[in-house]
């Protein structure tokens, strides 16, 4: 089921209750001399795949501590998440392979139809990049979905397959032009936001994350499959991590 994408504009606060690690050469020297080489370390941060339940998961897929995040492109707690937190939760965590970071977008209102579809619509390594991209520029991309559309565009979008409102209403704020300025051509822009299986598998992940998860705001986080309450910042998060790895 699709919300109406016209019925108003976007609320955008109310979201919720590596460089290679490879080591040196080292050579030792006995009677004969033998170089030894240690292998490279493994770089987890460019581990990056699509789950199976539509998510993108970067690090080490046997790590102890598996942590899943449902997040709203357009939630500022979940920017706020993505700014304070992400950035030591790959340097400290991930890159240690201990930790595997799976992100998966919820969508929390008709805006979060398009760019979750536009990351879906790129490879895993490209999809984790655009996240960023959304997340770092939250308040510009997002600034004309927060006005009211004028009542003859409400009538045009109404009238369209549920499918080609998310693409109009997407356009009509502007998101063609941010993919423009990433590569995306107008005609792949139009194809990726109208993808009715993407959408369907959008909804699955809703739906998953407030059954199976008990999803009560964004962003929530489950760790090793167990939702975690109060967690929705990287200040209380950060201990609950460091628990699951003692």
């Amino acid at each position: 089921m699709l919300p109406l994408l016209v019925a108003g504009s976007l609320a955008l606060a109310a979201c919720g209750d590596a460089a290679s690690n490879a080591a040196p050469a080292k050579t030792t020297t006995a009677k004969t001399t033998m170089a030894k080489t240690t292998a490279p370390a493994k770089n987890w941060i460019d581990v990056i795949t699509m789950t199976p339940q539509g998510g993108f998961r970067q690090g080490n897929p046997d790590a102890k501590v598996k942590l899943l995040e449902f997040g709203s492109l357009t939630c500022s707690h979940c920017g706020a998440f993505a700014h304070e937190g992400v950035p030591e939760l790959r340097a400290k965590y991930i890159a240690t392979g201990k930790v595997s970071y799976e992100y998966r977008t919820f969508i929390l209102n008709g805006v979060d139809f398009a760019p979750s579809l536009l990351v879906r619509c790129q490879s895993p390594a490209a999809a984790i990049q655009l996240i960023d991209a959304f997340y770092d520029q939250q308040a510009t991309w997002t600034l004309p979905f927060t006005k009211p559309l004028p009542d003859d565009v409400q009538k045009k979008l109404s009238g369209l397959p549920p499918e080609q409102q998310i693409t109009a209403f997407a356009a009509n704020g502007g998101l063609d032009a941010f993919m423009r300025t990433r590569g995306m051509t107008r005609a792949k822009f139009d194809q990726c936001t109208s993808d009715k299986a993407g959408i369907a598998a959008l909804n699955a992940i809703r739906d998953d994350a407030n059954v199976n998860y008990k999803l009560t705001g964004t962003p929530m986080f489950a760790i090793n499959g167990v939702t975690q309450a109060d967690t929705a910042n990287w200040a209380k998060l950060k201990p609950q991590l460091d628990a699951a790895l003692s």
